[in-house]
Order: C-alpha cells, then sequence, then structure tokens
C-alpha cells in the first residue's frame, strides 16, 4: 500500500506529464492562483481499450494499491465506452476515473488495430503505477489515427497518446471567490480559452448535483511513422459538486454529461 506522501508524488508527476500535452493547464492554474484561488483537483481521467492487456482490471489492481477503492460504473452506449470511478478515504485526493472502449462492439479496422497495439503491452509493462502516464508504447500510423477517428475519436486519440491522464479537474465548489462554474467559465472566455461547446457550455445541473464545464484540447505536435503531424492533446476540465439532500456532498458523475466531456478531444 502506498502513503498518501506517495500518491502525492505520484499525482505531481502525472500533472507534469499533462502540463506537456496540455500547456493551457498551466496558464489557467497560474490565472486562478493570480486571483488568490488555492486548486484542488476533483479528479483525474484515464482511457484505454477493454484488451486483456490492458483493460479497466489492469489499471484497478494497481489503483487499489494506492488505498482508492471502485465506486460506480457508467456506460456510454453511442460511444461504446464503459468506466469505473474510484475513491479514496481521504476526499481530498482527486477521484480517479477510468473509461476503456468496448472494442468488440467496433468495426473490423479497430479490432486489428488495437489487436496490433496490444502487442507492445507487456505485463512488465503495465506492472508499475507509473505505466499511467509512460504514453504509447506502439508505433502509430498518422493514416491508420485518420481512418479510425471517422469511427471513434476516441480510439484514435489513444492510439495516438498511449497511456497518460486525459484531464485533470478543478473542484470549484473548494474555490473561494470563482466558487460558481459561471463565473469560472466567463474568466476563461475573457481570457480566450475555448470552451467545449457540445451539448452547452455547461453539462449537468444542480437537480443532478454536479455541473461541468471544460476547455477544449488544443493540438499539439505527435510522432507518427509518416512524420510529426499536430493533434488534439489533453483539457482542461471544471466541476462544481453540490449536497444531496442527506447534507452529503455528491461525488459520482452524470453519464449524460460525461458523454459530452469525452468530446473535448475531438478534432476541430
Amino acid at each position: 500500500m502506498y502513503s498518501e506522501i506517495e500518491i502525492n508524488n505520484w499525482l505531481k508527476k502525472m500533472w507534469l506529464d499533462y502540463c506537456k500535452m496540455n500547456p493551457q493547464s498551466q496558464a489557467i492554474e497560474e490565472l486562478l492562483v493570480k486571483k488568490g484561488e488555492i486548486i484542488i483537483n476533483d479528479h483525474i481521467a484515464l482511457r484505454t481499450f477493454n484488451h486483456p492487456s490492458m483493460n479497466i482490471k489492469v489499471f484497478q489492481k494497481l489503483i487499489e494499491k494506492l488505498g482508492y477503492k471502485e465506486k460506480e460504473h457508467y456506460e456510454f452506449v453511442e460511444k461504446k465506452l464503459h468506466a469505473v470511478h474510484f475513491e479514496h478515504s481521504n476526499e481530498i485526493l482527486p477521484k480517479i476515473f477510468v473509461s476503456e472502449l468496448l472494442v468488440e462492439k467496433c468495426s473490423g479496422l479497430i479490432q486489428e488495430t488495437v489487436t496490433n497495439l496490444a502487442q507492445s503491452v507487456t505485463p512488465e509493462f503495465t506492472s508499475n503505477i507509473d505505466f499511467m502516464m509512460k504514453g504509447r508504447p506502439w508505433e502509430m500510423s498518422y493514416q491508420v489515427y485518420e481512418k479510425i477517428a471517422k469511427e471513434s475519436e476516441y480510439a484514435s486519440w489513444l492510439s495516438a497518446h498511449g497511456f497518460r491522464p486525459n484531464h485533470f479537474t478543478v473542484a470549484i465548489h473548494f474555490l473561494k471567490t470563482f466558487n460558481d462554474i459561471r463565473k469560472i467559465n466567463s474568466l476563461l472566455q475573457e481570457n480566450n480559452f475555448k470552451l467545449n461547446q457540445s451539448g452547452g457550455v455547461i453539462k449537468g445541473s444542480i437537480s443532478e448535483f454536479l455541473e461541468q464545464s471544460s476547455t477544449m484540447a488544443g493540438e499539439i505536435p505527435v510522432q507518427f511513422n509518416e512524420g510529426v503531424y499536430n493533434i488534439p492533446g489533453c483539457y482542461y476540465e471544471f466541476a462544481q459538486r453540490y449536497k444531496m439532500p442527506n447534507g452529503k456532498l455528491f461525488h459520482g458523475f452524470v453519464a449524460k454529461s460525461a458523454d459530452k466531456i469525452f468530446e473535448s478531444t475531438n478534432k476541430n
């Protein structure tokens, strides 16, 4: 079992890797800090394929060693995704949201691609918790990337970037001045950060005890077999949680909102 110091060190390493994929995250963090805010991360999100070598169960074995426990499952029928979120007994530590593409429900092209990629995902590679920020252990063709993107943006993103945090999330309810999602969104738009408009800028509602918004992932250079191409990297999310009738803060996720948040990595 890992200590909280070790968990925090792991999260810091993951944040640094994430910032390379999403330079705007540091700019947003600096903007909020200048406004006097202390940022607490609500959750991090990870993506994978449901292949036996790298499915959610592979992640879960390591996540549980960090002291996290499995909480709820989510289904995204249209996007052919399944997801699980994990929580730590220390509520200040971020939740971990892991999703996987249900490859067997996809086309022969995606099934064949994932089978080929999986050959590079050895038990040794996934034996250490750091594999979740190791990136892609396989080679990738830009031509294949473009083909599978037509069917699944999720599959193309994961094939291109591999294992790394897809997004971090500001817990708006812990902020002092900008403790309202509308204030955060206005601040971001005033500073020219592009927000995800799918399903509306704000996804969710107070009645569902969770409101979310996110930036759109900026394009970053990525090495493919054919050369370097600019494709969407990562994005920054903002979550405002509300208390339920029992007086406790809602810690789960709303599937129909998360469905639209996934589109933050879609290529424009």
